[in-house]
């Protein structure tokens, strides 16, 4: 009795020890199952892309046709582009890119008892960036009862924490930011699977021609996988890159990326540029995956790219003696050149009421807390208006 005892007591000493894992969500069984999935069938094509697999719940999904939904779909979204010349312009430009760069082809005829899928097509505006629309295909369009994304698994949550990769980023004195190039459509779908993302758009990309069947050939925004496979994907490229390209590398793609946003600091100019040099290399070279978009609050750095690789807005600028302009990454606006944050206050001209105080103390976004001083007042008057007794 004494021994067992004594035995369970080893036990208890280590019950309530804490460690950096706590607070992490372990894997699911799903989650498993979906990176042996990925582990078994991430393959490179003849040009160097990732190919991955649809992660479906079961291997042959029993999908009803949903053609004649798409095509009601489509119908509508060409009423409303015919009201709206400006955005019917923007989304056929998008298009245009996607059907030149190959991310989607005219679909192939289909074999009657073939399993497939069609995706509605709808477009939404960046909230800080007019006329900047993107494609969207509603992967949760539901047809008696089913949507591809419920037979979907989507993967464990592998993008790393947003207020570890901001504090990175302001340790060092130099820093920069890059983004992968039109990340989700770098990962081309298996061709046994690009029959259940087929939709529905105008013939040549023509709004005077009819709509067509098209199918998409990568992983698209709105199917509920895609930022794990991307994500799963990004990582796998620098998997075995540390005799080629050095260890840092590999640790700035896992650690210190936020889906397709790299930001990180080091301790000279000559530092970054040599890293973010060398990952471009090992990102290029090893999943056809581009890096650019590179900012930095120091000058040298972005005089030794290309402009092409360049921020937008900083491609054609003389940095010597032009004024460098606000750049976004995250969420956040970064003044390059005094290498800070700022805040774009709103105008408080919501009505004061609960609804309305709650929507001004959350239109400031803060992950870092640097505002804590001053939304606290806010958040205080906020719990003063509540009354008593209600969560």
């Amino acid at each position: 009795m004494n021994d067992n005892f004594s035995s369970c007591g080893h036990l208890g000493d280590n019950v309530f020890q804490r460690s950096k894992d706590d607070n992490k969500i372990g894997l699911s069984i799903e989650d498993r199952k979906f990176l042996q999935l990925m582990d078994k069938e991430f393959t490179k094509d003849s040009n160097g892309h990732w190919i991955a697999p649809l992660p479906f719940r079961t291997p042959k999904p029993n999908m009803p046709n949903n053609r004649d939904q798409a095509l009601k779909r489509a119908q509508s979204l060409h009423k409303s582009l015919q009201t709206d010349s400006n955005k019917q312009d923007h989304l056929v430009e998008f298009m245009d890119k996607i059907l030149r760069n190959g991310v989607a082809e005219v679909a192939p005829p289909i074999a009657e008892n073939t399993e497939c899928w069609y995706l509605p097509l709808f477009g939404v505006y960046h909230p800080k960036k007019p006329g900047n629309i993107r494609g969207v295909f509603d992967s949760s369009a539901v047809y008696k009862g089913v949507s591809l994304n419920n037979e979907l698994m989507s993967g464990p949550d592998l993008v790393n924490s947003l207020l570890g990769i901001l504090l990175r980023f302001r340790k060092n004195a130099f820093a920069v930011t890059a983004d992968i190039e039109q990340m989700f459509y770098q990962f081309f779908v298996k061709p046994e699977h690009r029959d259940y993302l087929r939709f529905f758009w105008y013939e040549k990309n023509d709004p005077n021609r009819p709509l067509i069947e098209y199918r998409m050939r990568v992983h698209v925004f709105g199917n509920k996988p895609s930022p794990a496979i991307a994500t799963y994907g990004l990582r796998k490229t620098v998997e075995n890159c540390e005799e080629t390209y050095g260890s840092d590398v590999k640790d700035f793609v896992c650690r210190n990326f936020y889906v397709d946003d790299g930001l990180v600091s080091l301790s000279s100019a000559a530092e970054v540029t040599d890293l973010v040099k060398r990952s471009q290399h090992a990102l290029r070279t090893e999943g056809s995956l581009r890096l650019h978009k590179i900012a930095s609050n120091s000058s040298e750095v972005m005089e030794a790219f290309p402009p092409e690789d360049l921020g937008k807005e900083l491609k054609s600028l003389d940095f010597e003696k032009d004024y460098l302009p606000l750049q976004r990454s995250l969420g956040l606006v970064w003044n390059l050149n005094f290498d800070s944050f700022v805040f774009d206050i709103p105008d408080f001209d919501k009505p004061f009421t609960r609804r309305g105080l709650l929507s001004t103390v959350n239109s400031l976004y803060d992950p870092i807390g640097f505002l804590a001083p001053f939304t606290i007042m806010g958040k205080i008057l906020l719990r003063e208006t509540t009354p008593s007794g209600i969560d």
